[in-house]
Parts: structure tokens; C-alpha cells; sequence
């Protein structure tokens, strides 16, 4: 039985274009996740820092915005609207050369509802940080449109 190391260490082997200073495409997905659910403004400026390199992008329906400064503005401008609620993934990630792509949710933590829902693709650096995001909108409820 291998690990999931074991296995990540074999794929990036046989896809020599997959970023190489990342633990693959779970880990920056799940920094990109601790990102996004990043309160504090001290927490969140690191968590951005971690996750995106510094003139990431970020591209969806209702957002275009770029570099640490603009990141930290949007997900705090989601945390003010959706006060009480967090980001979780929906499924697997999934890989190839530097993209993934993951479904996510935006979640009431007091009632478990999900008024939010979406995709997004990253692109990543060599060091697995995020350099791009382009996200789609699943479900949102009128009053967020």
C-alpha cells in the first residue's frame, strides 16, 4: 500500500511540469482554503502570502482583482458580506501540469446552509503558489448578485 506522499512523488515523476516545491495540488488548494477563511487581517495578509505569489491574479463573475493588497480586500469584502460563514471544498482536487481545479462552497456555520457555490481553476507556480484563479459561480442568492 502506498502513501499519499509515496503517490504525489510519483506523479509529479511522470509530469515533470507539475510544480515542484509544493506538497501537489491538495496542499495549495489548501492553503488557498485557509486563505479564503482568514478573519483576522494579520492572519489573512499571511495566509495570501502563503497561498498566492505575489502578483497573483483573481478573475470571477463578480471580482477582478490582483497582487496580496487586492486578494486580501476581496476576502475580507466576503467575510463582511457572509459574516458567520466559511469556505469548504466540494470533492477532490484535481491536476495537471500547474493547474487544478476544485469545487467549493461558502457555508453558515449556525445552520450548515450553503447559499454559495463554485468552481475554480488555479494556476501555479513552480513553488506551488497560486498565480491565478478563475472562478465560477454556481449558485448565489439574489441579493449577493
Amino acid at each position: 500500500m502506498t502513501t499519499q506522499h509515496e503517490q504525489q512523488r510519483a506523479a509529479a515523476q511522470q509530469n515533470p511540469q507539475a510544480p515542484q516545491g509544493s506538497d501537489g495540488y491538495p496542499a495549495a488548494v489548501a492553503r488557498y482554503f485557509a486563505a479564503w477563511n482568514a478573519t483576522d487581517a494579520a492572519v489573512l495578509d499571511k495566509a495570501v502570502a502563503e497561498a498566492f505569489a505575489d502578483d497573483a491574479t483573481y478573475t470571477d463573475p463578480m471580482a477582478d482583482v490582483a497582487g496580496h493588497e487586492g486578494l486580501a480586500a476581496l476576502i475580507a469584502g466576503a467575510h463582511a458580506q457572509f459574516p458567520g460563514f466559511v469556505f469548504r471544498p466540494l470533492g477532490d482536487v484535481d491536476g495537471h501540469h500547474d493547474l487544478a481545479r476544485f469545487g467549493w462552497e461558502l457555508v453558515n456555520e449556525a445552520d450548515g446552509s450553503a447559499p454559495v457555490a463554485g468552481f475554480d481553476v488555479v494556476r501555479l507556480d513552480k513553488d506551488g503558489r497560486i498565480r491565478s484563479v478563475c472562478g465560477f459561480l454556481d449558485r448565489v442568492p439574489p441579493s449577493a448578485a
